[in-house]
């Protein structure tokens, strides 16, 4: 087969076949498919193996060679022509949330998996080999931690860690894995990367407001998660006069609402969100006494998601001797921000704008399995607009052509990494 490069026309004019991603999307949605036109297939369960079972058949079908690693990693290859070099990857996950879409994670692996079947379509050889790969527990739904395939592979965390955790019912994920079939051999972390892509909805409203079809990703928020415990004391509703009560309500919702205040003056990627809150006794006529609720800061650096903390923290510590009252933030997750590398994502701009796509930078405000890839290799991402912003809910939605136009940046991107 005679060379080609990425100034041949018979390259550049590639384009997927829309029809086919279409359809590998729906078919793969029908396991675990929910009344609401959902899916929940959680990680590691009868449903997942389903879902791993139907993707590996039709990377074997189209002539990958598939490994899986010990945490349950599935890496799907086709091979190149210099078998030494590292693999250009893409993918993402296939489980789900337990009310979850057809395209969160499913996207990026079947959009990875269309553009394999479109050089099979063309006869195209490239140099370096290419991989499809879907990573293992990814949304955290059943188990902790979330991305928990990609951060062993990666080192963020260790195996033993992770085979340790446990579902509500106290089933292990090593066990699950091995029960499902796909608790492999390979170590993880053990298998290289040359470059990684992940195609993605947004799960945000930004591309869809803007009219922009590929948001060219340039990296992920960092990430702090807190517990804040307001100590009060409950008393009767009706006897106990307002100035003598100890409501742990009042300042719990102040410091609420800096959540929400801190974040805007971070702007324009701060985000500020209280999306758990619990009040006791939480009955109609007793004062609240104890008040415990989450706190999720997130923005583009870490600088600026430490400046929202010690702002909230530093509310909290005024509010405590103001009331009376003790008050305790505890950090329960930090996750780093995550830049991709600056190669990457000019290559996703520069294939839009050769394919003719409106575009605009952007930035994730989720995690994703690149984030733990990005530690690893060069890395980048591709959004695409999903309907009115929503995502891990079964009402998510995204428009054909854009699920087409994003798989064919990836294929352009991809292909230029992997030389032909």
């Amino acid at each position: 087969m005679s060379q080609r490069t990425m100034s041949s026309p018979s390259v550049t004019s590639l384009r997927i076949d829309g029809r086919r991603l279409w359809d590998s999307l729906m078919a793969l949605a029908q396991v675990g498919a929910t009344a609401r036109g959902g899916v929940c297939r959680l990680a590691l369960s009868d449903l997942d193996r389903q879902g791993r079972d139907l993707v590996t058949e039709w990377g074997r079908a189209a002539g990958l060679a598939v490994t899986v690693d010990r945490i349950g990693n599935v890496f799907m290859r086709r091979a190149g022509r210099n078998p030494a070099l590292p693999p250009v990857m893409a993918g993402s996950h296939i489980d789900t949330q337990p009310t979850g879409g057809k395209f969160d994670g499913n996207y990026g692996v079947l959009a990875a998996l269309e553009v394999v079947r479109t050089l099979d379509d063309h006869g195209i050889e490239t140099e370096a080999p290419i991989e499809v790969a879907f990573w293992t527990n990814e949304e955290g739904s059943r188990f902790v931690p979330v991305m928990m395939g990609s951060g062993v592979f990666a080192g963020a965390f260790t195996l033993e860690h992770a085979y340790a955790a446990r579902d509500a019912d106290g089933k292990s994920v090593r066990d699950e894995l091995a029960r499902i079939g796909y608790l492999g051999e390979e170590v993880p972390g053990a298998h290289p990367i040359g470059a990684y892509f992940e195609a993605h909805i947004e799960q945000g409203p930004v591309l869809e407001d803007a009219g922009v079809t590929i948001g060219v990703v340039e990296g992920v928020l960092a990430i702090r998660w807190f517990d804040c415990t307001v100590e009060g004391m409950e008393a009767h509703a009706g006897p106990t006069p307002m100035a003598l009560r100890r409501d742990a309500l009042q300042p719990a919702t102040r410091l609420m609402q800096e959540v929400v205040a801190s974040a805007l003056r971070h702007g324009p990627h701060g985000r500020g969100t209280v999306g758990m809150v619990q009040v006791h006794p939480n009955s109609r006529n007793v004062i609240p006494g104890r008040v415990r609720f989450s706190i999720d800061l997130r923005n583009a650096s870490d600088a600026l998601v430490e400046a929202q903390a010690a702002e909230v923290k530093a509310l909290a510590e005024r509010l405590a001797v103001e009331y009376g009252m003790a008050i305790r933030i505890e950090e329960v997750s930090n996750y780093p921000a995550q830049r991709f590398d600056a190669a990457c994502v000019q290559s996703v701009a520069a294939a839009a704008e050769r394919l003719g796509y409106p575009h605009m930078p952007a930035v994730s405000g989720a995690g994703h399995d690149a984030v733990y890839a990005a530690r690893l290799a060069p890395t980048g991402m591709i959004f695409i607009p999903c309907k009115d912003g929503i995502s891990h809910n079964e009402v998510e939605d995204a428009q054909p052509a854009h699920l087409e136009a994003g798989c064919n940046v990836l294929l352009q991107v991809m292909l230029e990494r992997a030389g032909t």
